[in-house]
Formats: C-alpha cells, sequence, structure tokens
C-alpha cells in the first residue's frame, strides 16, 4: 500500500508543474497577441501592400508547421523542459528584431525593413511550434482520466492570451505610452507605436524562459532514443499508424475551416452588420471568453462522463450548425424573433451571438477531444512526437486557410466560405467515426455493461 504522504505529495508536484507550464503558455501566448493589431498598420508604413501583409502573417503559420514536429520529436529525445525554455530564449530575439524593423528601413530602405520583419516572424513561428512540447508536458504529469480537462486549461491559457494580448498592444501602441516611453528610453532604443508592442512580446518571452527555468521540473517519463530530424517521415509514419491517420487528418481539415472563417469574419460583419474594427473586436472578445470558459471549465467536466471520441463528433455537429447558420444569422434572427429584442438587442444581432457561442462551444468540444485522442493512442515515449505531428497538420491548415477563404468570400458570394466550412467540418465527422482508441477511462463503464 502506497504511503498516502508519498501520493499527495505526489499530487501536489504534479499541480504545480501543470500550473507552471500553464503559466508559460498563457504568458508565450500573450507576447504572441500582443502584436496582432499592429501588424498590418506596421507593414503598410514599411511600404508594403496587404498581400505582403497576408503573406507575413501565413509565414507565421508556414514556420510553425515545419517546426512543431521537429520540437516533439526533440522533446522526446532531450527533455520538454530544454525545449520550453530554447524556445523562449529564442521567440526574446526574434521579437526584439522584430520591433526594429522601422530602424531597418530608415538605415537601409523597405524592402531591408520588411525582410527583417519576416525573418523574426518567422523565427517565432518555429519557436510557436513549442505547443507541443507544452501539451506533451501536461500528457507527461496528468493522469489519464483528467487529461482532457487539462489539455482543455492549455486552449484556456491559450484563449486568454488572445483575449489581453491584442488589448494590451493596443495600449503600448497609444500615443501617451509611446510618449512616455520616448521620454525615458535611451536615444537608441525606438519608442514607436509597432516597437513598444514588439519589446512588449519580447519581454513577456523573456518572463516565461526565466519562469520555465525556475519553477518548472523536467516530467518523469520514459525518454526516447534520440533519431535524426524527420518532418515528412514523421507524417508518414503518422499516415501508417490507424489509430493517428484521422485524428491528423481531422486537426488539418479543422484548421483549415476554422482558420478561414477566422478571417472571413471581420469582412462578413462589416459588409453586412457595418461594424467598424472595434465593433468587430468586441465580438472576438466575446468569442476569446467563451473559449475560456468552454475548454477550461466545460470541456473538462464533460470528459469525466462522456468518451473523448463521442465529445469530438458532438463539437463537430456543433461546428456544422454554427458554421451554416453564420452567414444567414439576419434572416433567422428575423424569422425565430420578427421585430422583438433580447435584453436590448435586435433579432439580427441575438442570432448572431447564437451562432458565434455554437461556433466556440464547438471549436472546444473537439479541439480538446481531438488533442486527448491524440494522447490515448499515443505510447508514453512518443506524446511530443505525436502532438508535434497534430500541432503541424493544424499549422499547415492555417496557413492555407485563410487565403482559400479570402478568396471565396471576395470572388464567389458572402456566404460560400462559411458553408464550404460547414461541409469540411461534416467531413471530420466521417473521419472520427473511424477513430478506434483504447483506454479512455469514459469508455470503461459503457464497456464493462457491454
Amino acid at each position: 500500500m502506497q504511503d498516502p504522504r508519498a501520493v499527495g505529495a505526489s499530487l501536489a508536484g504534479r499541480r504545480r508543474a501543470l500550473v507552471a507550464v500553464l503559466a508559460v503558455v498563457f504568458v508565450d501566448l500573450l507576447g504572441f497577441g500582443i502584436v496582432v493589431p499592429i501588424l498590418p498598420f506596421y507593414v503598410r508604413d514599411l511600404g508594403g501592400t496587404d498581400v505582403v501583409y497576408g503573406l507575413l502573417a501565413a509565414s507565421y503559420s508556414l514556420m510553425q508547421f515545419v517546426s512543431a514536429p521537429l520540437l516533439g520529436q526533440l522533446s522526446d529525445a532531450r527533455g520538454r523542459r530544454p525545449v520550453l525554455m530554447l524556445s523562449l530564449l529564442a521567440n526574446t530575439v526574434a521579437w526584439t528584431v522584430f520591433g526594429l524593423g522601422g530602424e531597418v528601413g530608415a538605415a537601409a530602405g523597405a524592402t531591408a525593413a520588411l525582410a527583417t520583419l519576416f525573418l523574426a516572424r518567422m523565427l517565432a513561428g518555429a519557436m510557436g511550434g513549442n505547443i507541443a512540447t507544452a501539451q506533451a508536458y501536461i500528457a507527461d504529469v496528468t493522469p489519464a482520466d483528467r487529461r482532457a480537462g487539462a489539455l482543455g486549461l492549455v486552449g484556456a491559457a491559450f484563449g486568454l492570451g488572445f483575449v489581453f494580448g491584442p488589448a494590451l498592444g493596443s495600449v503600448l501602441a497609444s500615443d501617451g505610452v509611446v510618449a512616455a516611453a520616448a521620454s525615458v528610453f535611451p536615444e537608441f532604443v525606438p519608442a514607436t507605436r509597432f516597437s513598444l508592442p514588439s519589446f512588449g512580446a519580447a519581454v513577456l518571452s523573456f518572463v516565461a524562459f526565466l519562469g520555465t527555468w525556475a519553477f518548472l521540473p523536467e516530467p518523469e517519463r520514459q525518454a526516447r532514443t534520440a533519431g535524426p530530424p524527420r518532418i515528412v517521415g514523421q507524417f508518414v509514419d503518422a499516415a501508417r499508424d490507424a489509430a493517428l491517420r484521422p485524428l491528423v487528418g481531422a486537426f488539418l481539415v479543422a484548421s483549415v475551416a476554422f482558420s478561414g472563417v477566422q478571417v472571413a469574419f471581420i469582412p462578413y460583419v462589416a459588409d453586412v452588420y457595418g461594424y467598424d474594427a472595434s465593433q468587430a473586436g468586441l465580438l472576438l472578445t466575446y468569442v476569446g471568453a467563451l473559449a475560456v470558459v468552454n475548454q477550461g471549465v466545460v470541456v473538462g467536466r464533460l470528459a469525466r462522463v462522456v468518451p473523448a471520441r463521442r465529445l469530438a463528433v458532438a463539437g463537430a455537429a456543433l461546428l456544422v450548425v454554427a458554421l451554416a447558420a453564420f452567414p444567414f444569422s439576419p434572416e433567422i434572427g428575423r424569422a425565430l424573433l420578427g421585430e422583438r429584442a433580447i435584453f436590448g438587442f435586435g433579432p439580427r444581432v441575438v442570432a448572431l451571438l447564437g451562432a458565434l457561442t455554437l461556433l466556440s462551444l464547438g471549436n472546444s468540444l473537439l479541439n480538446v477531444s481531438l488533442t486527448t485522442l491524440v494522447s490515448l493512442a499515443t505510447s508514453a515515449d512518443r506524446q511530443g512526437g505525436a502532438f508535434g505531428v497534430t500541432q503541424g497538420a493544424g499549422s499547415l491548415g492555417r496557413t492555407v486557410g485563410p487565403p482559400v477563404m479570402t478568396a471565396l468570400y471576395a470572388l464567389v458570394v458572402y456566404w460560400s466560405p462559411f458553408v464550404f466550412g460547414a461541409a469540411l467540418t461534416v467531413g471530420i465527422g466521417a473521419l472520427l467515426t473511424t477513430v478506434r482508441v483504447v483506454g479512455d477511462p469514459a469508455e470503461a463503464p459503457a464497456e464493462r455493461t457491454d
């Protein structure tokens, strides 16, 4: 019989490690979110077009696609903590260089300045593949019956980073803060509405690095023998693995659908609802806040009693309904409510908020459950590599989805990206019906009654 004190100490250690890695993810994503509001304006200020901005945005996901499997494999061989520390320190360098784009432009011209932004953003994207390592760390320190809830907290940390990061970036780019910084910075440190958010992201990455060094222990696990770095090979292995193959495919398709719809969202609410950037931002904040609650609380509780595969299918079904209904929210609102208002919101807005609520819940259920299924389908010594492959597939989807969906919106018809996203999500549901994962604790009661 185990000593209760040893068991309690082990549980306390796991909780501390879980809190520490979640804090690292939050601070890392907060730094990423800080630069989001300035990106298009930074590019234009340096003489770039919106096409250049789109390529700059895609470059992050492309490099994340390449690096996530490599960082995951490296963490299996060399340890989770060293990989997290390396990626956070490199992020500090990347965001610092990103903030110096204006100085490079003044010294060497617009082309050199834009090249600097691309190089810095690509380095940050490559290091952004560390989310696979963070997920593998959580899988290492969390029992299987609590894993979905713990992985859901990663999604909540993501959501919080995207809720507070852009707001903090807007504050750092404000005239008052820029003027105050210019009065105290030495002359060789630029204080502009573009450099301050970038430097803020660098500082946060360095804080996360220090936190990892000081508070995050290496988890107990069976290390995997190191092999040569493989990108294509890992995807080929996943394609041959009957358990992983549909999950990697689902990650890829879900990322194409959801990232594309996110990009088409702002022009849709501008064209159909007449909303400006601040109103669209409030809607995005609403979705982000819902994601925090859904992934941090709702999904974890449901996962204790509902098998992960069923939750994933339910999430896909909700997404299909939300995406199909979203572009027709005005008509749906008038059909259901007539001209009645609810809490001061007209029927068009009520229907829009309802679709966004379903969208957030469906995406939370699907993403957390897919991540849990990947963990359950993979041996303990290959968790980092498996998460690296799935996150790489997600990054590839986020590289492909935005240009495809914006082209559909601009060149076909306004509702086409959302309906196409719904059709893709139906395909995800079909993929999930082929998933057979042994070891889901929530499946056990049903298995015993068969």
